[in-house]
């Protein structure tokens, strides 16, 4: 049973950063493609970010791209979401899965919540 435990979300004012973390259990993490999630109050779940097994492949939602990085250490079976200049609209929860723009598992973590705020 695949198992997300994301963390290092919290308060921040806008323009400022955070980094993100998933550590994973339950499958072999370095055999496939990883993805962060968010979720805002009231809409559904959207795709973030991706990478590929050995990172050499990214992708990003055009509204984060050139401001989040993606990258995953597979020693570790954890994946890392590194967030600048934050803005107001990226305050959601932040969850990982397996997967290339489609989640794998139909399993969940509890997420982290990103508050972006003055």
């Amino acid at each position: 049973q695949a198992q997300f435990v994301e963390s290092g979300g919290g308060l921040v004012q806008p323009g400022g950063s955070l980094t993100l973390s998933c550590a994973v259990s339950g499958f072999d993490f370095s055999t496939v493609a990883m993805s962060w999630y968010r979720q805002a109050l009231g809409k559904e779940r959207e795709l973030v970010a991706g990478i590929r097994m050995v990172g050499s492949d990214t992708n990003y939602d055009d509204s984060v791209r050139g401001r989040f990085t993606i990258s995953r250490d597979n020693s570790k079976n954890t994946l890392y979401l590194q967030m600048n200049s934050l803005k107001p609209e990226d305050t959601a929860r932040y969850y990982c899965n397996a997967g290339w723009r489609t989640p794998l598992w139909s399993s969940w973590g509890q997420g982290t919540q990103v508050t972006v705020s003055s």
